[in-house]
This record gives C-alpha cells, sequence and structure tokens, in this order.
C-alpha cells in the first residue's frame, strides 16, 4: 500500500515544524524517518496515520488502509496480561502455542500471562511492539519502537522485526543508523525548521 504526503504543513501556534514536506512511500518498503529531536519526525507519522491533522497539503492512498503502530508511549491495557494486550487486536487469530513462540522470539516467553503493570520499561515496549507486527495491517508505522532496549535485546527484537515485515509498507522514526542499516530500504532526514 503506497502512500504519498502532497505539500504538508504543519505548526503548533508561532512555532512551524513541518513546512511543504512530499514524499512517496512506496508500496512493500520498510521508510525510516530521521532528523533531529523537535524536526517533526512524530508530527508526520501522526499525520500520515490519520491521528493529527495537518495545516495543508494531503496525504493520498489508493485505497482504504488498515493501519497498525508502536507509538511512543506504549498505550498497553495495565490491569490485563501480556497476552490478552496482543488478543484485543488479533482476536483468536493466533493459538496459544504461536502466541508463546512471537513471545519467545523477542525473550518474553516468561511474560505471557502477567499483568502489563508487573514488566519493566522494556518489556512493556516489546509486548507493544509484538501487538503492532502482529494486527492486521497494509501500514505498519513505527515511532522509536526499540528505545529503552539493551543492545543484546535490541538485536534480536530487531532481527525479529525485520522478519516480521518482509515485503509489508512500514514507516519507521529513529534516530539510530544501525536500525536504518538493518531495517530500511529508503531513508528520509527531516530537516529543523
Amino acid at each position: 500500500m503506497q502512500i504519498e504526503a502532497r505539500s504538508i504543513s504543519k505548526s503548533f501556534g508561532d512555532k512551524k515544524v513541518l513546512s511543504g514536506f512530499s514524499y512517496v512511500f512506496r508500496d512493500g518498503t520498510v521508510t525510516a524517518v530521521m532528523g533531529a529531536s523537535g524536526c517533526g519526525k512524530s508530527t508526520l507519522i501522526s499525520i500520515l496515520m490519520g491521528t493529527l491533522q495537518q495545516d495543508s497539503g494531503e496525504v493520498i492512498h489508493d485505497a482504504p488502509i488498515k493501519k497498525s503502530a508502536v507509538f511512543q508511549e506504549n498505550r498497553l491495557c495495565e490491569n490485563l496480561t501480556a497476552a490478552a494486550n496482543i488478543r484485543l487486536v488479533t482476536g483468536k487469530r493466533y493459538s496459544e502455542k504461536e502466541l508463546a513462540e512471537h513471545f519467545g522470539a523477542v525473550g518474553l516467553q516468561e511474560c505471557l500471562n502477567k499483568p502489563v503493570r508487573e514488566l519493566s520499561g522494556g518489556m512493556k515496549r516489546r509486548v507493544s511492539l509484538l501487538r503492532a507486527l502482529l494486527a492486521e495491517y497494509d501500514v505498519l508505522f513505527l515511532d522509536e519502537p526499540f528505545k529503552g532496549l539493551d543492545e543484546a535485546t535490541k538485536s534480536a527484537v530487531m532481527e525479529y522485526t525485520k522478519n516480521m515485515t518482509q515485503g509489508k509498507t512500514v514507516i519507521m522514526v529513529t534516530h539510530s543508523k544501525d536500525e536504518c542499516a538493518l531495517l530500511a530500504d529508503d531513508t528520509i532526514t527531516l530537516e529543523q525548521l
């Protein structure tokens, strides 16, 4: 599913964050969005997702799209188990065994039936990522999906993410050149306005 951003501009009060941004996010590719803090990366991804309205310009896609996302915040239901958080978006599409395999792939095999409130920040991040990856989607939006993970865990989770997103349309905000090198087909860098 291809998405085109055409002359997107957005300001918050007097602060212009995006000005005339245009880009075609190609179908079946992972596009990394980089740039300094405050340059509009999360604003752009929110506009592309439709959770934030641009001041001018348009977002064009050739059909209605199913979206999945990892936001900067994990947005999990703290009182539900990790597995129940996943089932909110997947329903019964995965068997218990399949779900356990996915949890194991990101080092969370012990966390399947624990309430999210008992998990560490890095564990919550991985549950949030699993939920997005296992949902049905045409386009996956990832806003710094690996933040808060130690290097060893991050490597394994990035490899898993790469395998799970083969041939999918993904738009990923990152500060990491390593993440771009492993995952991205295309990289764009936003300039500070």
